[in-house]
């Protein structure tokens, strides 16, 4: 389907989410601008491929400063704005609270005003998470009660409830989307999955010994990031600004995924122990994971898993991948 050179903001272009996301939008005729932090180091590798698009932009810009963002929105006119920039590691907002509230709560408002005092025709996306729901009872769907239980999904449900609040005061194109647990093999290298995965194959081809993680036994709904950014656009073309989960309603433990992915790697763990003692062992009795007090939350959240009934109803948004073919995608990466 062709968007008639339709433009699109993406903040946070240079992560998981804004990778793909440019990558579908490209393919839909969007033109499409980015924003990326000045920082003294590059973080682009994820959009490089990308330079050479003649309807791919980068700009410098941060979305906690406001009038920045009000002059690139004002400059560039955007269709649709996606807002995916995000301090997104949950045991980081507890080290960083008040950082994180600016970027993933406060931020947005520069966003909102922007359009809304520019009068734009135009269409916003706010990238929500399913840390919003904490420990409320599973499956969490668009009508489950929010319980954040990190300042990271506090700061989201600020956001979520901000972008509602422009939608019935001004009536704007407001989208919440509420996306659980989805990675790929562009998944920052601090996140559990993507840390299990390059463990494993470092273990596998002896440049590692061991694997240390927090809680194995919590659960999550892990889907594939290329089947939400679908989701995203999706949401945004529906008639209507409305809120939506994305889920693929199945689960896995962080030690389920763990045994997974080795077993990709043709090594078998074994698990021993309780709690803090707890250890995955192979079949010659090696170690090779092992639990660290370090890496627990103060607030631990045990069990997310996704009602996505309304975008399947509604959109036709179905997750192409499964929970195999993710760890396969990723371990082949």
């Amino acid at each position: 389907m062709v968007q008639g050179g339709k433009v699109a903001l993406i903040t946070g272009i240079t992560g998981q989410d804004g990778a793909y996301l440019t990558e579908l939008l490209l393919s839909k005729s969007y033109k499409v601008h980015g924003i990326k932090r000045r920082s003294s180091s590059l973080n682009t590798q994820r959009v490089d491929r990308f330079y050479e698009h003649p309807d791919f932009t980068l700009h410098y810009g941060d979305v906690t400063d406001a009038a920045n963002m009000m002059a690139l929105i004002n400059r560039i006119r955007p269709d649709e704005i996606y807002n995916l920039a995000a301090q997104s590691h949950v045991a980081v907002s507890f080290e960083t609270p008040i950082y994180t509230v600016n970027v993933d709560g406060t931020a947005i408002l520069g966003i909102l005003e922007a359009v809304r005092l520019l009068g734009l025709d135009c269409k916003i996306y706010q990238a929500g998470t399913s840390e919003m729901y904490g420990n409320a009872p599973a499956p969490q769907s668009i009508k489950t009660a929010f319980q954040p239980c990190s300042p990271y999904a506090c700061a989201k449900v600020m956001a979520h409830h901000l972008m509602q609040t422009y939608r019935t005061a001004y009536a704007m194109f407001c989208v919440n989307g509420i996306l659980f647990n989805h990675e790929s093999p562009l998944r920052g290298e601090t996140f559990v999955t993507r840390k299990i995965v390059d463990a494993a194959k470092n273990i596998y081809y002896g440049k590692q010994n061991i694997l240390k993680l927090g809680n194995l036994h919590a659960i999550r709904d892990w889907g594939h990031a290329k089947d939400y950014v679908k989701g995203m656009w999706l949401m945004m073309q529906y008639p209507e600004p409305e809120d939506w989960v994305l889920a693929t309603g199945q689960t896995c433990s962080v030690r389920d995924f763990c045994a997974k992915v080795f077993a990709k790697l043709g090594i078998e763990l074994k698990w021993q122990g309780l709690g803090l003692n707890e250890v995955g062992m192979d079949s010659e009795g090696r170690i090779l994971v092992r639990v660290d007090e370090r890496y627990f939350r103060p607030n631990e959240v045990e069990f997310l898993q996704g009602d996505a009934t309304k975008a399947k109803k509604v959109l036709g948004w179905e997750p192409k991948h499964d929970i195999d073919s993710l760890i396969t995608d990723m371990i082949s990466a």
